[in-house]
This record gives C-alpha cells, structure tokens and sequence, in this order.
C-alpha cells in the first residue's frame, strides 16, 4: 500500500542528491505522492531540476524565503499547477559560515544571529502562512531539526538556537493550526554527511564520536529519515502533531556507550 498516493506534497529547500530532503523527495515518490519543488536561486536550479525530472515533476518555482513578496509570488506561481495540496516540507537552514567555527560567545554578531534566526527559523511559518490557504484538511508540514537546539554541540553555535527557536515554532504552529486541520512536526535526523553539514567546523570528527554513543552503533541515512517524513505526511499520523521525532540512530538517548562501563 502507498503511504501517500494522491496526496500533492510541497518540498523547500532540495539542494541535491546527497542533501536529507533529497531522501525525504525519493521515499515521497516511492509511496506515491506529487511533489512540487521551491528552490532558492538559479544555481540551487541546477542541481534540483534532474532530481525533480527523476521524481516525475516539472513544478520547480524560485523563492527566496528571505523576502515576503517572493513568498507570495511563488504561492501565486503554485497555484498555477495546484488549487490545493496536502503537505509541506521544511528542509531550510542557513548561518554565516563565520557563525560556525570557534567560541559561540566570541563569534556570534547581531547580524549573524538574525540571519540564522529569520532564514532558519521564521521561514517556516512564512512557508505556512502562505500555504494555510491552499491546504486539504489533514494536511502535514515537516521541517528539519537537529540534536544542537537542546544540547551543546561545538562550533554548531548560533544554529543551535535557530534550531531551538524552529522547534519551538513547530510547537506553536501546531496549536494554531490544528483548528484548521492541519499538522505539523519536526524530525531530529542524527548528523548525515552532506553538503550543509560539512559547513559546520570538525564535521567528521561529530560523525565518529556520534557512531560510538548511539545504541545502534551507527549514524542514519536519508533514506531512514525519508521513510519516517514519508509516513509523518501520511493518514497513518493522523493523531501526531507539535512533535520533535528524533530519528538518529538512538543517539539522543543516550548519555555515554555502555561498552564503555561494560569492557
């Protein structure tokens, strides 16, 4: 049985292949809904439009969600294709790279801050004022968290709080649209080498220690995030919304590997 045939599920943020929506995008196709896509730019195009090609769509729209009017415009240009749909995914999240390396206190800026806060953060519920209008009863918007928005994490800084502050959001969205019929909630993927990830200082050294401590021994993949996007967009999580769906392996469980007691 397809978890999702039918459904029309809006995807933000595809940057490419290897990226956690790009797995959300496959596992969403694979349980049979249409997608449509919104990206940030002509270069973000470039790399979307044959991952969309393989997906079987050609609704690919600009929107810069830094700016209200490109908002707008881009939900007019949607409802070229749909007069409704049924879900949205929220893979977006940007910092200055000079936010992300050294001591929170030493390198965060106002500017840095507000940036990571409103790109990260306020988006969201940018994406969802504009998409409220359009969308079925039962309908689902997903974004993406991280494990740093409640426990320190070195050089994740001020994206820590933007995560914080987007979890938060997730909550607060839920109760003012459930009225409506509408979810919504986030999932905390584990760290996943991609192109986003690596922005962040000593990456590969997170991917290690966070295979040690997990009770699985391992990181995830984005296939394994997908299947759980694909099942939270679905009929099947009627009853769930407002939660923070940690998918990583069991790695926010636990406080050291018990191996390290047991040997």
């Amino acid at each position: 049985m397809s978890l999702l045939k039918g459904k029309k599920i809006l995807i933000t943020g595809l940057a490419n292949k290897y990226s956690i929506a790009s797995g959300i995008a496959e596992a969403m196709n694979r349980e049979g809904a249409n997608l449509a896509f919104m990206y940030q730019n002509e270069r973000m195009l470039k790399n979307l439009k044959p991952i969309a090609e393989s997906l079987g769509s050609n609704i690919l729209i600009e929107c810069d969600v830094s700016c209200d009017e490109s908002l707008k415009n881009s939900f007019k240009e949607l409802q070229k294709h749909w007069s409704n749909f049924d879900g949205l995914v929220h893979s977006i999240g940007f910092a200055p790279a000079d936010q992300l390396k050294g001591s929170f206190v030493d390198v965060t800026t106002r500017e840095g801050f507000q940036i990571a806060h409103d790109v990260s953060s306020y988006s969201f519920t940018a994406l969802a004022k504009q998409a409220k209008p359009l969308l079925n009863n039962n309908s689902a918007l997903l974004t993406l968290t991280y494990l740093g928005s409640v426990q320190t994490l070195p050089n994740y800084n001020v994206m820590g709080l933007a995560k914080a502050s987007l979890e938060a959001n997730t909550r607060f969205l839920a109760a003012s649209m459930g009225k409506d019929g509408v979810r919504v909630n986030a999932i905390s993927a584990g760290p996943i080498k991609t192109l986003a990830a690596s922005g962040v200082k000593n990456f590969r050294k997170m991917l290690s220690q966070h295979s040690e401590r997990a009770p699985l021994g391992r990181t995830v993949t984005i296939e394994e995030v997908g299947n759980v996007a694909a099942f939270m967009c679905s009929d099947y999580a009627s009853g769930i919304t407002g939660e923070i769906t940690y998918v990583d392996a069991g790695f926010n469980t636990a406080a050291m590997p018990l191996w390290e007691i047991e040997s």
